[in-house]
């Protein structure tokens, strides 16, 4: 999946794919994560946010279901 850089002290990149809602985060460690059934509007507000950190925390995280992928 394409992911695109974010500007977040925890997460490098963000990638979203609309057709399956999976949502795949690198994160600075260089950990990958895919999140499952996750909205639209999740992505959409996980880019927009001035914290992508937090909004990854709040409204991410222990939320959707995820595959650790590396």
């Amino acid at each position: 999946m394409r992911r695109e850089p974010l500007d977040s002290g925890a997460i490098a990149s963000a990638g979203y794919d609309g057709a399956t809602a999976v949502l795949e985060l690198e994160f600075t460690s260089g950990e990958v994560y895919r999140y499952f059934a996750v909205p639209p509007s999740v992505h959409r507000g996980l880019r927009a946010a001035d914290s992508a950190g937090r909004f990854f925390r709040e409204r991410i995280r222990d939320v959707y279901p995820a595959q650790h992928v590396r």
